[in-house]
């Protein structure tokens, strides 16, 4: 993903009416003679080695950051994805990873099942970036890992660099990018190759639209799809339609290879658009990103946990056109082209045990299924309606940020490694606690508000006769809200649910005193404030 500073760059130039896409990629696309060898294009389309269409729906993992987060890709197999892209580093920038690393990482994403795209992070803005490698560099940390990639086609697509050009002389973009290609291809790399646009992957200025035919035709196996990346830049449906749209009618392969839907100070990415132009023309997306960004509005899963997804991962996941309604398996793992098409049994009635005013924990009985289960879905069920909770690829969840005194209707769905999906479980209904009224008052103020977005104040006092050291207070946002910077407290964010930890100098609240907090956020239309603090889990009052 880009850097804060390079999307600030780009954000600029979008005010200032430099957003210039390109000319449409000329229509006459020459198909190469090469024979395919597993993952392949063919008339502007990525197929698999047997021809079957395969469409990714998937998200970005930052594997070369978090070495350590193994189970990062189950996780994401088991909430419906079909394929990945992992950040890895030729270790110009950052820690290099080696060989046998790599072959652990094509190793996880074959047994989960998840077709696998590899990416070089450390080209991110060059030219802009001081630090930044160039193309040539990570195609010889490719040709480098050619014994591990060998034979791998059906499975991995070789991404030569993650948004390998600034917005410094984007147009210097081409020729390394075709000299990075016909490397590789000398070197007898037989892979799908992708390669990420300019402008730090948005390509505002349209070089790689205006040039896509060129790079395509020095490939000569034809093998070669490129990544678009929409962000703040991509805020209007046309733009987004607009742009795919010339490549599709141009018969180039292209797809969403990273893209983000929270406002930010920069401006409003269109997902609602990206994800149902991308289903409707049948093109791949994948979404930035698992966990562990800086920048965690970003974040899929909170802190690597499936069953702490962000109101992005619930979006991504669970909204519409999304991971779990639209994802096939590729048909390389037995999945997706219809060779196993039984679904399981439905589980077994669900029971709750641990009910909070917030939380509860939820156990069934399992599924069988005749190639096996590999994922639970638990949902909350209204009446004809389902909103999805939780997933897991156990037979029991931990349910977090529920309303206090609600009832809950649940159930469970089982899939299986194909998307078959069973039938209903039998439902259960639990009903969240009061919680305690606590020595504490709380007081929510807006001071400002813009265009998608505003800053508040939290004010807390301690209405006891004692001191309050160590403190969590907790709310719940109610029309879609999210914290993007906070003083006076660490914040911690899922779906709606905002849990707030103190910061270093409010640590203590004296009996009778008082403490803010202040943080600026996003909003869609409309910015209602939360109705219901709680302190260490006690209600609070409010005005």
């Amino acid at each position: 993903m880009s850097s804060a500073a390079a999307r600030l760059l780009t954000a600029l130039a979008t005010l200032l009416g430099l957003l210039v896409l390109g000319a449409a990629p000329s229509h006459a696309v020459e198909e190469p003679t090469a024979q395919a060898t597993g993952l392949h294009i063919a008339d502007g389309r990525l197929l698999e080695a047997n021809g079957n269409d395969f469409v990714m729906r998937g998200v970005n993992h930052a594997h070369t950051w978090y070495p350590g987060q193994t189970q990062s890709l189950a996780d994401i197999k088991a909430l419906g994805a079909n394929s990945v892209r992992v950040v890895l580093s030729n270790g110009v920038r950052w820690t290099k990873n080696s060989a046998a690393d790599v072959a652990s990482v094509i190793a996880s994403c074959k047994t989960n099942r998840l077709i696998c795209v590899l990416e070089v992070h450390d080209t991110t803005g060059y030219g802009e970036e001081a630090a930044a490698a160039t193309l040539d560099s990570a195609a010889d940390y490719w040709i480098g890992l050619k014994d591990v990639l060998a034979g791998q086609e059906d499975y991995v697509i070789v991404n030569i660099g993650n948004e390998p050009w600034g917005n410094t002389d984007p147009a210097g973009w081409t020729n390394p990018t075709i000299a990075a290609i016909q490397k590789l291809r000398a070197a007898g790399l037989e892979h799908t190759i992708m390669v990420d646009a300019p402008n730090w992957g948005q390509d505002w200025q349209g070089v790689m639209r205006a040039n896509a035919q060129a790079v395509y035709a020095a490939d000569p196996t034809g093998n070669l799809i490129f990544s678009i990346h929409m962000y703040s830049v991509f805020d209007t449906a046309a733009e987004i339609t607009d742009y795919l749209n010339a490549f599709v009618a141009a018969r180039l392969p292209i797809l969403i290879g990273e893209f983000g839907g929270p406002a930010d100070q920069w401006g409003d990415p269109d997902e609602d658009t990206m994800m149902s132009a991308a289903q409707n023309l049948d093109l791949g997306y994948l979404a930035w990103s698992w966990s562990g960004n800086t920048d965690p509005i970003l974040d899929l899963a909170i802190g690597f946990d499936p069953d702490q997804l962000s109101s992005w991962g619930q979006r991504i996941f669970h909204g519409a056109n999304g991971i779990a309604q639209t994802s096939e398996e590729a048909t390389v793992f037995g999945g997706g082209g219809g060779s196993d098409t039984e679904a399981p049994t439905a589980p077994g009635t669900p029971t709750a045990s641990a009910v909070t005013a917030t939380s509860a924990q939820l156990n069934w009985p399992a599924a069988t299924d005749n190639t096996g289960v590999t994922a639970y879905e638990v949902v909350r069920v209204t009446g004809s309606t389902e909103s999805t909770l939780a997933a897991s690829t156990t037979t029991s969840a931990t349910l977090t940020s529920l309303t206090p005194n609600t009832a809950y209707t649940l159930a469970v769905y089982a899939k299986d490694a194909a998307g078959n999906r069973s039938p209903r479980s039998a439902t259960v209904t639990l009903t969240t606690s009061t919680p305690p009224t606590g020595t504490c008052a709380v007081a929510y103020r807006t001071t400002n508000e813009w265009p998608g977005g505003f800053q508040a104040d939290i004010t807390v006092r301690n209405t006891g006769t004692a001191a309050i050291n160590g403190w969590t207070l907790a709310f719940s946002f109610p029309a879609g809200q999210t914290v993007t910077n906070m003083w006076g407290g660490v914040p911690t964010q899922t779906a709606a649910a905002v849990k707030v930890a103190p910061a270093s100098y409010t640590t203590t609240i004296p009996a009778g005193g008082t403490i803010t907090i202040g943080f600026t956020g996003t909003k869609t239309t409309t910015n209602p404030p939360p109705t219901t603090f709680t302190l260490n889990n006690s209600t609070c009052t409010t005005p």
